[in-house]
């Protein structure tokens, strides 16, 4: 066993899956840390078919049952990649307890202030663009929008295994708010860091600094020529960061 092991879960962004850690998943393991990805309902391969996915809560269903499920005693590192920051947001409102620090990866972050909207959030991440709204409630960005929104700078290799591999997603429907609120007593306790991306178009750079100056967060990196899909244009930089939290809050 290695002295400095962490247990990073990673949590992938709104129509991607798990596979799109892969390269994250092979430098923390290479580097002696245990790593767990999952899919979202009606994600990557989960069974589930989009049409079945009634509310947020569904959706980020499977993250709640993986944290719910590790031994009282274990705290992780818990890693959420864009719309995937909502959901590791609920995990830490349900189990502070068990992580030591969540990182959010070119992601909301949700207010904590009684009163304040979450909207935004699903706004902010494209839950709610009515031009590429299917008929059945939920949308897919265009294989034009991604490359120039979310993967401009990753290898095309990579943009091309999303193109087999991304599922549409579930607009949700209106409890998206409630099912989504976070408390100072809960969520708040526990450890926030954030990685902006610099040449991010979905969560842009300016949008990500007024979200941080709104909800301040324990450490922030900006990493330069990264696009939305980091994990894919800059994994060597993010995986340099994700050893510096595990070193700092485990």
């Amino acid at each position: 066993m290695v002295d400095n092991k962490r247990h990073f879960v990673l949590v992938h962004g709104a129509s991607h899956g798990a596979w799109c850690w892969y390269k994250l998943v092979t430098l923390l393991e290479s580097s002696g840390h245990k790593v767990t990805t999952l899919d979202l309902a009606a994600s990557g391969i989960h069974p589930k078919q989009v049409d079945e996915v009634d509310s947020v809560a569904d959706y980020y269903e499977p993250l709640i049952q993986l944290v719910r499920s590790l031994p009282q005693e274990e705290r992780i590192i818990l890693v959420g990649h864009s719309f995937g920051g909502i959901c590791t947001s609920m995990a830490m409102e349900f189990f502070p307890n068990k992580i030591a620090v969540s990182v959010f990866v070119a992601s909301a972050l949700l207010p904590t202030e009684e009163g304040s909207s979450n909207s935004e959030s699903k706004i902010l991440f494209g839950i709610r663009i009515s031009s590429n709204n299917k008929s059945n409630g939920s949308i897919l960005f265009p294989p034009e929008y991604m490359k120039s929104h979310l993967y401009q700078l990753s290898p095309p290799e990579d943009f091309s295994l999303a193109m087999t591999l991304v599922r549409p997603i579930s607009t949700f429907d209106d409890k998206f708010e409630e099912q989504t609120k976070v408390t100072k007593d809960n969520y708040g306790t526990v450890a926030r860091v954030c990685v902006v991306c610099r040449e991010d178009k979905l969560a842009t750079y300016e949008s990500q600094m007024a979200m941080i100056e709104q909800n301040p967060v324990n450490d922030f990196r900006v990493i330069p020529d990264a696009d939305h899909m980091v994990m894919f244009s800059k994994p060597q930089e993010l995986f340099a960061y994700f050893q510096e939290i595990a070193k700092t809050y485990y």
